[in-house]
């Protein structure tokens, strides 16, 4: 079984007790690194210097980069991490994902799992990511997600460069019988100024490699930054343009197989009954099985080609069980409903008396409202795809996915063999969003590849099939109540969400059995954790638990919180009388508030808030600070001809240090759009117990016609490095909202915002 696996709730808390102080399981062991994954899998000649940098025998500088490339650029930048300290160029190096391994942990997206705003830096807040920072390590789990690639990677990815460098630059000295301090590297080549001898990396790096770096390194100085900092050419840009192979539904094997699935439609439902017979009849379909796992039922159709498992999943006739879950949408939301008026399940960042103050407040000076969103799909470009071949006990895995120690330790799990026979080969992906830190799809594919005699087997996934086994962005209901001051200020704020719990839900899929303590801040994020002076405030989570998988949507619980707390806030203002802009600002007294303020004033200068508009256009504004990335954004509307044109959108981050200006801006602009996406029209509903949509006919995004200007600026003044995959997201759909408040006075409260209003 995979380590992972045996990971106990006793476990984690002794993992709070090592973090206190070594006791639970030795200071020793916490220090100790991870193997280094690239040992066991060198070639003859080349030297390994630690898990992210390796020299082939022929000269050949790879850079390991070990979060998932799905068109964010993170290749490019922790590569340049390493680079910028190795003293090399890009167009110097390979890079490669490299293999899954607990060497490659992701601390930083454990360290922000607590219950704490990311502006707070009390004591307990401190704490308690500290704690997450050594279970990270104790669990190694490899993950792309939570905005944090670059976080986590900043100064372990530098040293990991400084460090090659440092050693190469003493196996020069060596070779040279002189002293390293007076040697110089640079562009891959180290100089001896005083004697003007030079040595290229490959020519010392066998020697280097036996070195041991120094305790104490030294990295550069910002200012003295050549790559970090400037925006640089995508490493992977050649293989896209060119089309190359980098993805996995490009996977071909010798003697490889073909297959797809046909899962049930109803969530948690089994086949009743089955005819494989009209399937077995087409042409290249060799088999149909039966597929039972922890992520459903359904049938498998193996074939010598796609499309013939295609045609062959579409003939099977077959009866599925009832769904255990109201059949409809409706049903669904009645549920939601009711569980406002429950009691909570818990509550976030609150403090003073604000039911006391509501009922002591006048009911002109008082609003209350509730706002809905539905369930999303993920709609990734590559539909779920994965390949996999048993060699006896050992088992291969090619596929696109964002946490491949996960693939290994669920398909380990499954099986029940160690994780150390599963081998995952990390792809490029086509679009990620969160949806592929499920791993259902390699572990589908696993379970087919038992049944081809060892022949590799690629299984590619309908698009309806993808579309309609989703892990969903939840639906979610919130009622927000608000008591207004006789000046017109925010007294009192009352919130209730109810919605799926979404890390009891994630976990039970990926560890049966775990139990899980404490509050799953995930359900109120973006909501609890703003940068609000509210004296009086209450955030409860209400949880409705549907067999409905839900799982991490691009910006998770900030994704429908940002859009009820900042619609929220602008209905406040406009009902104090108030410029929506001045209201916030007049919120934000702390001085952790302080960068909030600075992107508020700093997109208010730059979309000219305030000036004047010609009749039928409106502007709204948002503000969300999510992953650790403060974000205001002031979207520009057209309603002059009946349909909402949005014209354009100005967007401030400031995430503390950018890496390279011109990758953040675009994931901003990435962001938006798939926030702005939901409102024109995205949502995923249910009749029959089964998701009624299919493709993108029906489950679109914002086309390019649709897409408005942006105009994207950045600062640096927040104390503390910010994310750029998801911070963008957040704030588009209310500030979009606002907008068409502000354009027309029809407030909408329901996603998407075309149920009440027309886009072009």
């Amino acid at each position: 079984m995979s380590k992972l696996g045996k990971i106990t709730r006793r476990s984690f808390l002794g993992f709070a007790a090592l973090a206190a102080g070594g006791v639970a399981i030795g200071y020793y062991f916490y220090q100790k690194p991870h193997a280094n994954p690239l040992d066991a899998r060198k070639a003859e000649g080349d030297a390994v210097f630690n898990p992210y940098v390796t020299i082939s025998k022929e000269g050949a500088i790879t850079i390991i980069t070990p979060r998932a490339e799905m068109g964010q650029g993170t290749q490019t930048t922790l590569a340049a991490l390493v680079a910028e300290e190795l003293e090399v160029s890009l167009d110097q190096i390979k890079v490669e994902h490299g293999p899954a391994s607990a060497a490659y942990y992701n601390s930083a997206m454990f360290m922000e799992g607590g219950p704490f705003a990311a502006f707070d830096t009390s004591l307990l807040a401190e704490s308690a990511r500290e704690t997450m920072g050594v279970a990270a390590k104790f669990l190694g789990v490899q993950v792309t997600g939570g905005s944090s690639a670059m976080i986590d990677a900043f100064q372990k990815m530098r040293e990991a460069g400084a460090a090659a460098r440092t050693i190469l630059v003493q196996a020069a000295a060596v070779q040279w019988d002189v002293a390293p301090e007076g040697l110089k590297a640079e562009n891959g080549v180290i100089t001896n100024p005083q004697s003007g001898e030079s040595v290229r990396y490959a020519e010392v790096a066998a020697l280097a490699a036996e070195l041991t770096p120094p305790s104490d390194i030294k990295l550069k100085s910002p200012r003295d930054w050549k790559l970090l900092g400037k925006s640089q050419p995508r490493v992977e840009l050649r293989e896209k343009v060119t089309g190359a192979p980098i993805y996995g539904i490009d996977v071909e094997l010798p003697e490889m197989l073909y297959a797809t699935v046909r899962m049930s439609p109803r969530f948690g439902a089994a086949v009743k009954t089955h005819d494989p017979a009209p399937a077995l009849q087409i042409r290249g379909v060799e088999k149909v099985i039966p597929l039972s796992s922890r992520y459903g039922h359904g049938l498998a159709v193996i074939a010598t080609n796609t499309w013939a498992a295609f045609k062959g999943a579409d003939a099977i006739k077959v009866v599925w069980e009832e769904a255990e879950y109201p059949a409809d949408t409706e049903g669904m939301r009645r549920r939601f409903m009711a569980a406002l008026n429950q009691d909570a399940s818990f509550s976030l960042g609150g403090s003073g008396d604000p039911a006391g103050v509501l009922s002591q407040t006048p009911e002109d000076r008082r609003l209350e409202v509730t706002y809905e969103v539905p369930f999303l799909a993920h709609a990734t470009m590559e539909p779920m795809n994965a390949t996999a071949q048993w060699r006896g006990e050992t088992l291969e895995i090619w596929c696109p996915n964002q946490t491949p120690t996960m693939v290994r330790h669920v398909c380990a799990s499954h099986f029940g063999i160690e994780g150390e026979n599963i081998i995952v080969n990390t792809t490029h992906l086509g679009g990620g969003f969160g949806r592929r830190l499920e791993v259902d799809y390699a572990l589908y594919a696993a379970i087919v590849a038992k049944e081809t005699d060892g022949r590799p087997v690629k299984v590619t996934w309908t698009r309806e099939e993808d579309t309609r086994h989703d892990a969903y962005r939840p639906m979610a209901v919130a009622r927000y109540r608000g008591a207004l001051t006789e000046q017109g200020n925010l007294s009192a704020v009352d919130v209730d969400v109810a919605v799926p719990p979404l890390f009891k839900k994630v976990v039970g899929r990926l560890f049966p059995g775990v139990p899980l303590a404490g509050p799953d801040k995930l359900l109120l994020e973006g909501a609890y954790d703003q940068p609000t002076t509210i004296e009086n405030r209450r955030y409860a989570a209400h949880e409705v638990d549907l067999p409905i998988p839900i799982g991490f949507w691009r910006s998770v619980g900030n994704s429908y919180n940002g859009f009820f707390h900042e619609s929220f806030i602008d209905e406040a203002a406009h009902k104090a009388g108030k410029d929506p802009l001045a209201f916030r600002l007049t919120m934000m007294n702390d001085e952790e508030h302080a960068p909030a303020k600075g992107v508020l004033r700093k997109v208010a200068e730059i979309s000219e808030w305030g000036s004047p508009l010609s009749a039928g256009k409106g502007r709204g504004i948002a503000h969300t600070i999510s992953f650790g990335t403060w974000v205001a954004q002031v979207v520009q509307v057209d309603v002059s001809d009946g349909y909402v044109t949005i014209e354009k959108v100005w967007c401030v981050a400031d995430p503390g240090l950018v890496l390279d200006p011109a990758n953040f801006k675009a994931q901003l602009i990435s962001g938006a759009i798939f926030g702005l996406s939901q409102a024109l029209g995205q949502e995923i509903t249910f009749s029959n117990g089964e998701v009624e949509q299919s493709n993108f006919f029906d489950f679109d995004a914002m086309r390019m016609h649709q897409t408005p200007v942006f105009h994207i600026e950045l600062l640096e003044n927040s104390p503390h490095m910010g994310g750029a995959g998801e911070p963008g997201t957040p704030p588009a759909p209310a500030a979009l909202a606002n907008a068409i408040f502000a354009a027309t006075g029809k407030r909408i409260r329901t996603m998407p915002l075309s149920k009440e209003i027309d886009f072009t």
